[in-house]
This record gives structure tokens, sequence and C-alpha cells, in this order.
């Protein structure tokens, strides 16, 4: 049976070397950090079951150890209370609340943040912890602030950094104010997704400090943005390679609805192929357009729903080819990502890292292109 630290140097050397992971250090520190610490239960998804139904695995476990050291996310929260321990026999379903990412994702991450020895940085979402203690061995302990909303979370984290014999300071809170104490940090990794940069945030990184965070949105659109600070309250940056995807952190998650209702509205003709909001991409640009919408469906049948104003747009089908949409409330959600996507369209339908973002105090914009092209406000 292989050691731990035998499959751990496996594992870190089929995703590092190449063209995102090439900074030796970080490699040295993904071979040393035991994951296993960590993620000593997990929650694995059931193959084929709908929804999905998850069963618990515990340390010691055939193919306990050998899970950790595949690259894949680990799940280990559901719906923000329920844990590994807490199911003893058989399957749960839920939605993760906590997980811990995909290792080759976190390694790229801390990467992409151009960290040298001596910076400061600020994590928000501590997780399960591993993460922060591979942050803390390249960086050192007093380099690395971590800040985590879920205090059970929370805890677990600081007993398993403890165990592997780091010590950086962890802080139980709300990671969209930043540090409490404030802060004048070189760089901001965050591993939850949000719908806009916290303004905290952007006056507690140096100017010419990054912040690398992925923004999403009720619809489950994601993108990765790496921005650089250019003065106090400002940055600007562009959306990075690849598919990467967090969950939302909790104080920017959709709130509670009612069942939704389809009801009668407004019908014309669709411009648009409906099924291009179902591609990573495309079902970002259409985020964008309508930015409080929660989007439903698939293929020609999609649904959007606005949570702030209860807004619909819904599309089907025409026997005879071609798509019609319904739309009803104050806004029509289906104009405003058909504008969107069209002008993606017209751009050649680029991935995201054919996109930009500007934020300042009193605007946070993101661009196709160029800074003067074609954009979208976050919903601040």
């Amino acid at each position: 049976m292989s050691t731990s630290a035998e499959l751990r140097a496996a594992m870190v050397a089929a995703f590092t070397g190449d063209d995102m992971v090439t900074d030796p250090a970080w490699d040295r520190a993904a071979k040393t950090v035991p994951r296993e610490l960590f993620v000593g239960s997990y929650f694995l998804p059931v193959e084929g079951s709908n929804p999905t139904e998850y069963r618990p695995v515990r340390e010691g476990e055939p193919g306990w150890l050998e899970s950790v050291y595949t690259n894949q996310t680990l799940v280990t929260q559901l719906d923000g209370r329920t844990r590994p321990e807490d199911v003893p026999d058989g399957t749960v379903t839920g939605a993760p609340s906590s997980s811990s990412t995909l290792p080759s994702l976190v390694l790229r991450m801390w990467h992409q943040l151009d960290t040298e020895a001596g910076h400061r940085v600020l994590e928000i979402g501590t997780g399960t912890g591993y993460s922060t203690a591979l942050g803390a061995h390249r960086l050192g302990d007093t380099n690395i602030t971590s800040i985590e909303y879920d205090p059970t979370v929370g805890g677990a984290a600081a007993t398993a950094i403890k165990a592997a014999s780091y010590a950086p300071r962890l802080i139980i809170g709300d990671g969209m104010l930043g540090d409490p104490d404030g802060g004048d940090y070189d760089r901001l990794i965050a591993t939850c997704s949000v719908r806009y940069i916290p303004p905290p945030w952007l006056h507690q990184v140096k100017p010419g400090g990054k912040i690398l965070v992925t923004l999403s949105g009720w619809s489950y659109g994601f993108g990765l943005a790496l921005l650089t600070m250019t003065a106090p309250g400002e940055a600007t940056g562009r959306f990075l390679p690849g598919f990467t995807s967090f969950m939302i952190a909790r104080p920017h998650d959709r709130p509670p609805r009612q069942s939704l209702s389809l009801l009668p509205g407004n019908e014309r003709p669709s411009r648009i192929d409906p099924e291009v909001i179902s591609t990573w991409t495309g079902g970002w640009v259409a985020q964008l357009a309508a930015p409080s919408a929660e989007r439903m469906g698939a293929g020609g049948h999609q649904i959007l729903s606005d949570v702030a104003t209860g807004s619909q747009a819904r599309t089907m089908p025409n026997p005879d080819g071609g798509w019609t949409v319904v739309q009803r409330g104050p806004l029509r959600l289906w104009d405003q990502v058909e504008n969107a996507v069209e002008a993606w369209q017209t751009k050649g339908k680029p991935h995201q890292d054919g996109f930009g973002i500007t934020v300042s105090e009193e605007r946070q914009r993101v661009w196709l292109g160029t800074a003067d092209g074609p954009g979208w406000d976050l919903p601040i």
C-alpha cells in the first residue's frame, strides 16, 4: 500500500510543472502539506443519483486516502450544517456548502496570485484550511491571515492547521468586510465567489497589490479575475483563462424565494438561440446582463426569474423552427440578455479572458475587449 507521502508526491507531479504551475516553491508546498489532515471525512456523490445523493467517507475506510490524493474536490459540509459524521449510515441529499477544493486549482490560484517572499496575504474563505496551510508553508505563518464565515468550519480548519504545524492568523467573521483590524495587504485571494468586489477589500490591499477572485451570481455563471489596485478604492484587471467555480459567499447568496409559478406575459420571437446561455461563457454573459435573475431550464427551454422584482422570461422552441420568448414584469430580462449575447457574438464569442473589469468607489464594470467596449455594471 502506498504511503501518504508517496500518494501526495504522485498527485502533485501530475499537475505541476505545466504552463499554469511552474514555481517550484509551490510544488514543494503541495508535496509537504498533508491534505488528509484537512479532509479526515468527506462526502462523495453517488453516481447516477437525481437529486444528487452523497455518501460519507471516513478516515481508515477502504479508498479513503486514495480519494484524498485524487485531484478532485471533496465536499465536507451540506446545507450549511450537515457533516459526514452526522450521517452514520446510508446516503443523504443536500447542497454542498463547504469543501476542499480541487488541489490543482488551489495550487494554480496561489501561483496566479503572483506572491513573493515577504508578501502579506489576506485569504477570504478558510474552508478546510488546506489552502491556508499551503500559503503558510510558502510565505510563513506571520504573512497569512484567513477569514472563515462558518464557526464550525473555521474551528475544524484551525485544528487541522495546528496539526499540520502551521500557525497563521485565523479569524471567524464575515470575509466580505475584510480584516476587522484593517490591513495593508500585498495580495488578497478568495476561495469563495462573490457578485461584486466588496468595497472593504479595495481599502485593505495596497496600491500595486493584487486581488484574485471569482465573480459569480444567482444564475451560477463564473469568471476568475485578477485585479491590480491602482489607487485606494480603485482597481482594474482581466479575467483569466480556464473554468473556475466556487460556492458563492453566503452573504452574497440568493435570498429565499417562494416556489416559482410561470405566468402569462408578452410573447415575441427570440433573436438568439436560447441554448447559448447554457454554455459556460454564454451563461456568464447572460448573468452580467440580468444580475439579479436566477436561471433554470436547459436547451431551448430557458427560464429567468428576477429575484428582486419578480420579472420573468421563458423561452420555448417553435414547431417550425426558431424560438418564442414570454416576458412579464418591470424588467424585460430576455431583451437584456439578447443585447448582451449579441454584443458578445459580434466580437467572436471570446472566452472570459477576452473580458476585463474596472472598479471604483462609484461603479464596478465588466467590459468586453477594451475598457471602452461593451460593458455591464455589477450589482453593487
